[in-house]
Parts: structure tokens; C-alpha cells; sequence
């Protein structure tokens, strides 16, 4: 018995001392993801602010750069559609960038690209060669966005998910609130050189942090480029991007300046979709979207970003044209929208674990929708200015609860070598959610505007317009439908935190 005794003291106390051990491990390994993600996130965050904050500062300075180069507005928007062209045209090769270098050569690459070209722009000696800086800025800043993404996606548990993103949603609060302001004030009190400037200390910020914290992940040589696929969705979302641009300037859509690249680049972005069907290794892995969760919340980051940034088109112009205010009185009535969004997301988004996404997203696209609809009841000509900041402050609200909560929910369940197509698809979709948004908006205000026959002044050409933004917003609601219900962390314990798949042809 005594011997029986000794034996089993002897494994209760091993197993306990094992026990201790694996307890330990597993604590150790925690640690060391926390600060894998605190690293990464450190980093992209940085990036991504200077990324917003230059977008949101040259889109202030636009008429004062017309007046320094003694160019018509018409060409300084060159300045803001070239770098969007550029975006647009390298956001494709982001996922193969990541798998043929690694995401810490690629980031780094991305960071370097765009310090360098706000340097250069910063130089610029005629409007031309601005455009074309701004070109290699659009390079880098097409990068920056879906490779930080992915790098979180990656570093982040499944549990963790909500709340790497919400932090990774910091930018979204601080770039349109202080972008404009820091703009107007760099313009006023020093010189347009300074809208670029800026970003040099940043961004070398960002280069070093990048260097020193990113671990350096393995690239993935075997995995061919797809250069046809390159060759159809690149110029195809540029071309695409630029006709819709151009039919919003115009306020025509049917004009052949408008309709032929618009054409073009749909035709070009069909035919990479049937080659990517087909093709062995394709350049982004369009085969996601039979994902249900992952669908859903890419159709949803189409419909919903085109009613919302594109009725972010009409504010100011309402502000200005139908209320006769001046940039910077409009800019500000602009900054409690951008706080509401920024507060609601950082709440809904670190929320997103614990609660169905199904219903946080879906409450988010009611309340946003609720809001504008307020907004569009109330413009006119004499309307407070309280009742319609009110109106957007609730607005902001529901875009918090549906921009990167579903982001999230679209890529919680994503293998790790899906990752990089994953976040690079759902870039895509916004980036052409937020063109057609704009440019349809465009077109309906312009058209409402010649029927009632006070120009860009009337007030219910602008009441009529938001009509439509309202029902981009509510259409998002169909696909949001198909979100899970289920919150992250009611999932089994042994449920996989990736799906495994057969690995890509070489």
C-alpha cells in the first residue's frame, strides 16, 4: 500500500509539476504575441496616420496650390487623382509583394516610397512635376494600408482580433479631425512646401520603428507572379477609378471621357476575375469570397463606404454653396462627425469579440442610415447648424459600428497564407465602393441642380441627393445579414484560429 501510496504521490506531484511547466509555457507564449502585436501595431499605426493625414491636408490646400503654380483647378486635382490612380494601380500587387519579399521588406518599401515622394513634391518646381511626386507617394500609400493589415491580421488571436483593429482604427479619429486644421494652418502661417515636409519626420519614425520592431517573416520565393492578372486588375482599377472621377467632376457619366475608361477598366477587371478563377496560382485569391463571412463583409465594405464617403462629398459643398460659409467654418462643422466616427469605432470595434457581429453590424448600418436620413429631412437654406451637426454626430456613430467591425468579422477566420489576398481584396472593394459612391452622387447632385434651376445653391437638389446616399448605406444591410452571428469568443475552445487549405501550385 505504502508502495501504491509513493507512486501515486509521485505522479500527482510530476503532474502537477508538468502542469506548472505547460501553464508556464503557454503564459510565456502569450507574452511574447502581445508584444509581437503591440510591436506591430505601434508600427502601422504611425504609418497610417501620416498616411491619412497627408490625404486629408492636400485635399485642403488644393486652391492654394492653384494659385502658386498659376494653374487652373482643374489640373491641381491632378495632385489628389494621381496619387488615388497610383493607389489604385498597386494595391493589386500588394499580396504577391508580401509573398515574394515578406511583409517587413514590402512595409518597409512601402514607408520609403512614400517619404521619398513628399520629399520630391515638396520640390516641386511646376504643377506637373508635383503631379508626378504625388504618383511615387501613391505607390508607396497603396501598400501601406492592406500590408499593415495583414501584418495585424496575422499577429492578432482570433479572440484578440476586435481589439487589434480597433487600435489599428486610431488614424480613422485623428486624420480628418486634424488634418484639415493642420493643413489650413501650414498653408496660412508657413508655405504649401509644409504639406509635404511633414511627413518627413514621420515617416522616418515610421522607417526606423519599422526596422527595429517588425520581425523579419520568411518570403515565399516558389509563388510566381501572375503577370497577366497584374496586367488586366491594375490598369483596370485605375482606369475604372479615373472615368468614375472624371464623370463626378463633369456631373455626367455618359460623356466619352467618362464612359470609355470607365468601360475599359470594368471590362479589364472582368477579364482578371475570369483569369483568376482559372489560373493555377492567380494573383489574389478570389476563391475567399466563396467564404460567407468573408463575402459578406467584402460587399458590405462596397455598398456602405460608397453612401457614407460619398455623402462626405456633399457636406461641404452644401456648407459652402447653399449656406455660404467658407472652407474653414465648413471644415469645422465637419469635426464632430469625425470624432463620432472615431469614438464609435474604437468601442464597437473592440466590442465586436464579445457580441454578435451579425448585430452589431447590422445596428451600426440602421443608426448611420437613421442619422443621414435626419440630415437630408432637415437641409435647407436657414436649418441650425445644431440640428444638422446632431444629425451627423448619430450618423457617426453608426459608421463606427460597421467600418472596421466588419473588417474585422470579414477576416477573423482567415488562414495565414490567405491573409495578404484577404486584406488586399477588401482595399480593393473600398477603393471602388468609394469611387462609385462619389462619382453617382456627383452626377445625381449635378443633375438636381440643372432641374431645379438654381445651380450648385439649391438646397433640395442637395435634399434629394442624400436620398440616394441614404440607400447606398441601407443596401449594405443585405449583405451584412450573412455576417456570423456568433460572438469570437463563444467559439469552441478547439476550433482552429485558421483554415487549412492544399498549398498553391508553384
Amino acid at each position: 500500500m505504502s508502495g501504491i501510496a509513493g507512486l501515486t504521490g509521485a505522479g500527482g506531484s510530476t503532474g502537477k509539476s508538468g502542469l506548472a511547466r505547460t501553464n508556464g509555457s503557454t503564459a510565456h507564449r502569450a507574452s511574447g504575441a502581445s508584444r509581437d502585436l503591440a510591436r506591430v501595431l505601434t508600427v502601422v499605426v504611425i504609418g497610417s496616420i501620416m498616411a491619412v493625414l497627408d490625404v486629408t491636408i492636400v485635399n485642403v490646400a488644393l486652391h492654394p496650390l492653384a494659385v502658386v503654380f498659376d494653374a487652373p483647378l482643374a489640373t491641381v486635382q491632378w495632385v489628389a487623382t494621381g496619387y488615388t490612380l497610383a493607389l489604385a494601380a498597386v494595391i493589386p500587387a500588394a499580396a504577391w509583394a508580401m509573398s515574394r519579399f515578406g511583409a517587413k521588406r514590402t512595409y518597409l518599401t512601402a514607408i520609403t516610397l512614400f517619404t521619398t515622394g513628399s520629399g520630391l513634391a515638396a520640390l516641386s518646381w511646376n504643377i506637373e512635376t508635383l503631379v508626378l511626386f504625388r504618383i511615387v507617394q501613391g505607390l508607396g500609400g497603396g501598400l501601406l494600408v492592406p500590408v499593415g493589415m495583414a501584418m495585424v491580421i496575422r499577429a492578432a488571436d482570433r479572440k484578440r482580433m476586435g481589439r487589434a483593429m480597433a487600435l489599428l482604427g486610431i488614424p480613422v479619429l485623428i486624420g480628418p479631425v486634424s488634418g484639415p486644421i493642420l493643413g489650413g494652418w501650414l498653408v496660412d502661417t508657413a508655405s504649401w512646401h509644409w504639406i509635404f515636409l511633414v511627413n518627413l519626420p514621420v515617416g522616418a519614425l515610421a522607417l526606423a520603428l519599422a526596422a527595429r520592431l517588425l520581425r523579419q517573416d520568411e518570403p515565399q520565393p516558389v509563388r510566381r507572379l501572375d503577370l497577366l492578372g497584374l496586367l488586366t486588375l491594375s490598369p483596370g482599377l485605375a482606369l475604372l477609378i479615373y472615368g468614375l472621377s472624371t464623370g463626378g467632376e463633369r456631373g455626367d457619366l455618359s460623356t466619352p471621357q467618362s464612359l470609355l475608361p470607365t468601360v475599359a477598366g470594368l471590362l479589364l477587371t472582368i477579364a482578371f476575375v475570369a483569369r483568376g478563377l482559372a489560373a493555377r496560382a492567380p494573383l489574389l485569391r478570389l476563391r475567399l469570397l466563396r467564404n460567407r463571412s468573408f463575402a459578406a463583409g467584402f460587399s458590405a465594405m462596397v455598398l456602405f463606404p460608397a453612401g457614407y464617403f460619398g455623402s462626405m462629398l456633399l457636406a461641404p459643398m452644401y456648407y459652402q454653396t447653399a449656406r455660404g460659409l467658407g472652407a474653414t467654418e465648413s471644415g469645422l462643422l465637419g469635426v464632430p462627425l469625425a470624432v463620432a466616427v472615431g469614438v464609435s469605432m474604437q468601442i464597437a470595434t473592440r466590442r465586436v469579440d464579445r457580441v454578435s457581429p451579425r448585430l452589431m453590424v447590422l445596428s451600426g448600418i440602421v443608426i448611420a442610415a437613421c442619422g443621414l436620413s435626419l440630415f437630408a429631412v432637415q437641409v435647407g437654406p436657414e436649418t441650425p447648424y445644431w440640428r444638422l451637426v446632431a444629425a451627423l454626430l448619430v450618423t457617426g456613430v453608426g459608421v463606427g459600428m460597421v467600418m472596421m467591425p466588419a473588417n474585422t468579422t470579414a477576416t477573423r477566420e482567415l488562414a495565414a497564407e490567405d491573409v495578404p489576398s484577404g486584406s488586399t481584396l477588401l482595399n480593393i472593394g473600398s477603393q471602388v465602393g468609394v469611387s462609385i459612391g462619389t462619382a453617382l452622387l456627383s452626377v445625381v447632385l449635378a443633375s438636381n441642380a440643372a432641374r431645379t434651376g438654381d445651380g450648385p445653391r439649391s438646397a433640395p437638389a442637395f435634399q434629394h441627393t442624400y436620398w440616394w446616399a441614404v440607400t447606398l448605406l441601407a443596401l449594405a444591410a443585405l449583405p451584412a445579414a450573412l455576417l456570423p452571428g456568433r460572438r469570437a469568443d463563444a467559439a469552441p475552445a478547439s476550433a482552429p484560429t485558421t483554415t487549412p487549405r492544399p498549398p498553391d501550385p508553384a
